[in-house]
Order: C-alpha cells, then sequence, then structure tokens
C-alpha cells in the first residue's frame, strides 16, 4: 500500500483506491491529481485490471468544501485548474468501479460518474445540487448524467438538486447495483473481479472504444462548465447560496 496524503492505493491484479478524508471526502485539485496520477501508475505497470475507487468513513464524496462560506474554493490562482486535471479520469485506460456508501454529492457525483460502474446501497444519497448553490453543475455532469439516467431525469436533478436514494439511483440506472451498507465495498471488488476475469488487453481495447466518444464529450463540456462555473461565482445567487447551505436553511435567490 502506498499512501499520497489523502489518498491511500494498495496495488495488485484488483487495485484499491481509498480516499482519506473523512467524513464527507471533500475533493480539491491536488486530491484530484493524485487520484489521476494513481490510475497512470497502475496502468502502466502491467499488473492492475481494475481499479476499485472507494472512501473512508460516512460519505463517498460531497465535492468541493463550501462550509467555510468561500467564494471560490476550488478555483487556484497558480497550478492548473480542478477541470484541467479532472479530464486525466475520463481518458486514463483502466476501468473503474466506485463503491458508493453515504452521500455523493454535486462534484462528489461527478467523481463517482467518472467510473464505469457504481456500486451503491440503500442509504447511498446522490444529488447535483449545483442550482441550490447558485451556479453551474461541473465535473463532467454535463455529459456523463444524462448519459447514465436519460436527458429527462438529468434535467430534473440539474434543475432542482433533488436528492435521491440509492434504491431510485438504481431504479433510474445511476448505480448498477445495490447491496446491503456493509457489502458495498465488498460487492464493489466482487464486481471488479468478474470484470479482472476478462482478457486485460481486450478489456482495454473495448473500454477505449466505448468511452472514447464520451471522454470527448467531457473534454469540451468541462470548459463550458468552468467558464459558465467562474461567470456565476460572481453572483449575489451564489453568495446566497453558498450562505443558506451552510447555515442550513432555504436559500432566497434573487436572480442577481
Amino acid at each position: 500500500m502506498t499512501n499520497s496524503g489523502d489518498l491511500a492505493v494498495t496495488a495488485g491484479n484488483i487495485a484499491i483506491l481509498e480516499i482519506q478524508r473523512p467524513p464527507n471526502n471533500f475533493f480539491d485539485t491536488p486530491l484530484i491529481q493524485a487520484l489521476a496520477d494513481a490510475l497512470d501508475r497502475l496502468a502502466e505497470d502491467g499488473e492492475c485490471r481494475v481499479a476499485v475507487l472507494c472512501s473512508a468513513g460516512k460519505h463517498f464524496c460531497a465535492g468541493a468544501d463550501f462550509t467555510g462560506g468561500q467564494r471560490q474554493p476550488s478555483v487556484q490562482t497558480q497550478g492548473p485548474h480542478l477541470y484541467d486535471v479532472a479530464i486525466r479520469l475520463f481518458e486514463q485506460p483502466l476501468p473503474v468501479v466506485a463503491a458508493v456508501q453515504g452521500a455523493a454529492i454535486g462534484g462528489g457525483l461527478g467523481l463517482a460518474l467518472a467510473a464505469d460502474f457504481r456500486v451503491a446501497c440503500p442509504e447511498a444519497r446522490f444529488s447535483a445540487n449545483f442550482a441550490r448553490l447558485g451556479f453551474h453543475q461541473g465535473f463532467g455532469l454535463s455529459v456523463t448524467l444524462p448519459a447514465a439516467i436519460g436527458q429527462q431525469r438529468a434535467l430534473e436533478m440539474l434543475y432542482t438538486g433533488k436528492r435521491i436514494d440509492g434504491e431510485e439511483a438504481a431504479r433510474i440506472g445511476l448505480c448498477d447495483r445495490l447491496v446491503p451498507l456493509g457489502e458495498v465495498r465488498s460487492a464493489a471488488v466482487r464486481l471488479a473481479g468478474e470484470i479482472a476475469a476478462s482478457a486485460p488487453l481486450a478489456v482495454r481495447s473495448i473500454r477505449a472504444t466505448m468511452r472514447f466518444p464520451q471522454a470527448s464529450l467531457v473534454r469540451a463540456a468541462l470548459e463550458r462548465e468552468k467558464t459558465e462555473q467562474e461567470r456565476l461565482r460572481a453572483t449575489a445567487d451564489w453568495l446566497e447560496g453558498v450562505r443558506a447551505s451552510g447555515e442550513r436553511r432555504e436559500p432566497v435567490f434573487s436572480g442577481r
């Protein structure tokens, strides 16, 4: 096992990548870069056939951390933008199974949908809550969410920010397997084992063919998402959305 900051990696035929920022497992650019670097290394070493992405603690990932009320918690003044790094998760060659317990919210939902498959439990909660914060969706959700659940359901989630539980997620195709809470990670590993039993060169080739169109669309969407998020972060609605979230109350938006 290697540990890079808040990411623990267990290499092998089935690699385990565990985000270690409990309870909410918020991400930032360095964490996403560490995740992309780890997947690249695993793909290059020749032993790994499948990766399982999981998180320590109560939740899978609650996205970026707005709890301190920062206007721009994930915007960098130096180094690459978050989304310039995130595209690497879509373009790397290894199949990935995400084990989702608790919340996959905002960018955390985007991270879950960067994986090929999602294993979840009834207690899991999924939400694209961006509009409730006063800004635009990100992390490629403009492409990956409608690809998983269809355009109309994606629009409803994006417009309303509604939360859905694991059972509804399984029903609409947002997660692929639904298991009891205590079995989420083991079930993800079992699914990874089913994939690993196939010829690894064939799996990578099939994945490249099937994912190439989506990765190209995600790359373009990330540019649009980045521009719109930066524009909307200058609005009064963004400040109100973040403030209301921190105060655990309904936001009152003014359209300014």
